[in-house]
C-alpha cells in the first residue's frame, strides 16, 4: 500500500514551525480517511486555511470566484486564493503564518490550477522568508509524460509553467523543480510518500478514488482528461453536466453515429467510442439535446490522451466545418481559451497540421523526461 505525505505528519512534526497555515481541498485526507485539517490541528499550531479553486471543502463550482470565510467544520478562518483581485498570497496573509503546508491531490495534468497556486506559494513564501512544506501525494497517472511544453505566449492560470500536459511528477517533485529552475530560494521541504515507485498509477496504490474536483469523478476520467479537456475551448460539450464528464463529447449539430464511426476509424490506441445522445444539465448546451461520442478506455497503457484530444479537434473541424468553432477570447489580450489550455497558439492557424504538431509533442516530451530526472524523489521499481 502507498502512504501519503500527510500520513507521516507526526513523523515530520518538527517541520511545522511556529504559526501554521494550510492550503488544501477536499482531497486532503489521510489513507485512513481523516482530513489534513484535523491531522494538523493535533500536531501543530494551525491558525489559517488557504483555499484554492473549488474551496477547502469542494463546495465552489469550477471557475467560481469566492471570498474569505470561516470554515464551518474547523472554525478556522479561510483566505481565498481564487478571487477576482488576486490569486497570490497577500502581505497581510503572509504575516499570519510562519510555515505554509500544501496538501492537494491533482491529476498529473498541467491544466489544473492547483499547480499555479503551488508556484505562487513557492515564489511568495520565498520573497517573505516563510517555510513551505509540501505533503506529497502520488501522481495518479504515474510517470506518464505527454504533450508539448507550454510556451510563454500562452501562459495563464491554467498553464503556469513550461511543462508538458502530462508531466510525470508528484506535486512534491514538481515543487522542487519549480524552486530549482526558478532559483526562487524557497525554504521548501517535501514530506515524501511511503511505498511509492515511479511506475505506479492510481490502480497500484491500494486506495479508493477521492475526487480532486467534481469534474473528475473516476480514475478513468483522469486518464481521458488531458486530451478531452481541450474540448472545453470549443463550442462542443466536454460532458460537464452529464454522468461521465470528459468521456462524453458532443454538440447539437453532431450526428452520433457519424462521429463515432469516424473517430473509431482514426485508430487511436487504447480507446474506442460508442454513439451517444445526451442533454447536459449544466455548462455548455444546458438543456439541449446533443449528439456525440462516449469514450471507453480499452488499454490504460496504450492510451495517448493528448494525441487523442488533438486528433479529435482535427476530426471535428473536418466533419463539421460550418458548425464547429473555437470559443471566442475571454481575455483582453485576444488569446482564445483553447490556446491557453494547449499551451501554444498553433490551433489559431486554420491550416494547422496535426501530424507536425504531434511530432513536436513527442520530441518535447522526450526532452522533458531528461529535464525532470534530477528532481525525481521516487525511483523505478527494480
Amino acid at each position: 500500500m502507498v502512504f501519503f505525505g500527510v500520513d507521516r505528519a507526526a513523523e515530520f512534526a518538527a517541520l511545522f514551525r511556529g504559526r501554521v497555515a494550510l492550503l488544501t481541498g477536499p482531497s486532503g485526507r489521510t489513507t485512513d480517511n481523516r482530513s489534513t485539517v484535523e491531522v494538523l490541528q493535533r500536531c501543530c499550531d494551525l491558525r489559517l486555511l488557504l483555499a484554492p479553486e473549488h474551496g477547502i471543502r469542494g463546495d465552489k463550482a469550477a471557475g467560481a470566484l469566492f471570498e474569505d470565510e470561516i470554515d464551518g467544520e474547523s472554525g478556522l478562518p479561510v483566505r481565498s486564493l481564487y478571487t477576482k483581485a488576486s490569486k497570490r498570497l497577500s502581505r497581510e496573509t503572509l504575516d499570519k503564518f510562519d510555515t505554509l503546508v500544501y496538501d492537494i491531490a491533482d491529476v498529473g495534468c498541467r491544466y489544473y490550477t492547483f499547480l499555479s497556486s503551488l508556484r505562487y506559494c513557492i515564489e511568495d513564501c520565498a520573497a517573505a522568508g516563510k517555510r513551505l512544506v509540501v505533503l506529497d501525494r502520488p501522481n495518479p497517472l504515474g510517470d506518464r509524460v505527454e504533450g508539448g511544453i507550454l510556451r510563454e505566449e500562452a501562459a495563464s492560470f491554467v498553464g503556469c509553467y513550461p511543462i508538458p500536459v502530462c508531466y510525470g511528477l508528484t506535486c512534491g517533485e514538481l515543487a522542487q523543480m519549480m524552486n530549482g529552475e526558478l532559483q526562487a530560494g524557497c525554504d521548501l521541504h517535501v514530506v515524501p510518500c511511503g511505498g511509492l515507485t515511479r511506475e505506479m498509477t492510481f490502480r497500484d496504490w491500494g486506495h479508493y478514488w477521492v475526487m480532486p474536483s467534481l469534474g473528475i469523478p473516476r480514475f478513468e476520467t483522469a486518464l481521458l482528461y488531458p486530451g478531452t479537456c481541450l474540448i472545453e475551448g470549443t463550442n462542443c460539450s466536454e460532458g460537464r453536466g452529464t454522468a461521465d464528464p470528459f468521456a462524453i463529447v458532443g454538440a447539437p449539430y453532431i450526428r452520433a453515429e457519424e462521429l463515432s464511426g469516424a473517430f473509431n476509424a482514426l485508430g487511436c490506441p487504447g480507446v474506442t467510442a460508442t454513439p451517444v445522445y445526451f442533454t447536459p444539465t449544466a455548462s455548455k448546451h444546458q438543456g439541449v439535446l446533443c449528439g456525440g461520442i462516449h469514450l471507453h478506455i480499452t488499454s490504460e497503457k496504450a492510451l495517448e490522451s493528448v494525441k487523442l484530444g488533438a486528433r479529435l479537434l482535427d476530426l471535428l473541424r473536418r466533419l463539421y466545418p460550418a458548425d464547429f468553432a473555437f470559443l471566442p477570447p475571454v481575455r483582453q489580450d485576444g488569446k482564445i481559451f483553447l490556446s491557453l489550455l494547449a499551451g501554444h497558439r498553433d490551433f489559431e492557424d486554420p491550416a494547422w497540421d496535426p501530424e507536425a504538431l504531434l511530432n513536436r509533442y513527442d520530441r518535447e516530451s522526450r526532452e522533458f523526461r531528461l529535464r525532470k530526472a534530477p528532481y525525481e524523489i521516487y525511483k523505478k521499481e527494480l
